[in-house]
């Protein structure tokens, strides 16, 4: 399938604009450039209440916003922004955590964990996975609890609920994956398809990544950092895995929702053929990042009521 006439475009000013390509980049300097997503996709939809808060975690304490949906929530979604645990905050993702709180009915927390390389790995598994404990037990309110993430975040979230599961931790209706990093494996048929192509994101970058997020290549292979490597997925909570084609990552995305398939965990993929990594956070400048928002939303609402009918999922 052609790539989206919307995604090409985009594509296209970001070469027109110029600049050395992320791996040539310090730190600083790429931060310091992730505000123009934010600047292009505009503000998200109000909600009924947006707040920042605190969370007590073992390292400290992190920052996280929530997002109140009019009326009764549906359940608390616990959301991980993607950034290849380097780079994101809590604006990077506003609008799309704003809209994905109305697509769903849901209160939305979404967590600033920790970030590489001044946070290498396990920092931000760590943050994530205690920031998700503590808002179970103090603003889940017995309802359905969802973790979700994109990228990293996704990776994030998929840690989240093995942890959950090995560590006693809160049950979860519902674990949203969009294009997550489940493998440090860079060999991927999609790594040779898209890792070096002029996209949003490619091999060079994700190397950068990782080696900001976890130096020690041998130690990638730890669940925590790879979850498709863990030795165990069965009982795991049912997943929502999307991918997008024209993306280093997509293959990994796909492994990991057939490995959980193989495990008799309920999965449900979505492809988005026409699509580059990112799309999902450009609400508002993309068409299909408020397709998938919307059909994200939608599923979160089934899997929460579900979860509340059958008791699993709940706080």
């Amino acid at each position: 399938m052609e790539m989206h006439p919307q995604a090409r475009g985009f594509l296209d000013a970001m070469t027109a604009e110029g600049g050395p390509p992320l791996q040539e980049l310090s730190v600083e300097e790429a931060r310091g450039l992730s505000g123009v997503l934010v600047e292009l996709s505009g503000p998200g939809p109000e909600v009924a209440s947006v707040r920042d808060i605190e969370i007590p975690v073992a390292a400290g304490s992190v920052v996280a916003r929530v997002y109140e949906p009019a009326g009764d929530p549906a359940g608390t979604i616990v959301y991980y922004h993607g950034g290849g645990w380097v780079l994101g905050t809590l604006d990077s993702c506003d609008a799309v955590c704003r809209a994905l709180a109305v697509e769903s009915g849901c209160r939305l927390v979404s967590v600033d964990y920790r970030l590489a390389p001044e946070h290498r790995f396990p920092a931000a598994p760590n943050d994530a996975h205690d920031a998700f404990v503590w808002i179970a037990e103090n603003l889940g309110h017995g309802g359905s609890l969802v973790v979700a993430g994109d990228s990293a975040g996704g990776n994030l979230a998929a840690v989240v609920a093995l942890r959950a599961r090995d560590e006693g931790g809160p049950p979860i209706a519902l674990q949203v994956l969009v294009y997550p990093v489940v493998d440090h494996d860079m060999t991927t048929g999609s790594y040779e398809q898209h890792g070096n192509a002029a996209l949003f994101l490619d091999k060079p970058g994700m190397v950068w990544f990782w080696d900001h997020y976890l130096p020690d290549v041998a130690a990638r292979s730890h669940p925590h950092a790879s979850p498709l490597l863990a030795e165990d997925h069965t009982g795991l909570p049912p997943a929502y895995v999307l991918v997008a084609e024209f993306d280093p990552l997509r293959d990994e995305g796909l492994a990991y929702a057939a490995k959980l398939e193989a495990a008799d965990v309920p999965v449900t993929v979505r492809r988005f053929d026409d699509q580059i990594h990112a799309f999902f956070m450009m609400v508002n400048l993309m068409e299909s990042a408020d397709v998938a928002v919307a059909e994200v939303g939608a599923a979160i609402r089934t899997a929460c009521a579900a979860a509340q009918t059958t008791g699993a999922g709940a706080a």
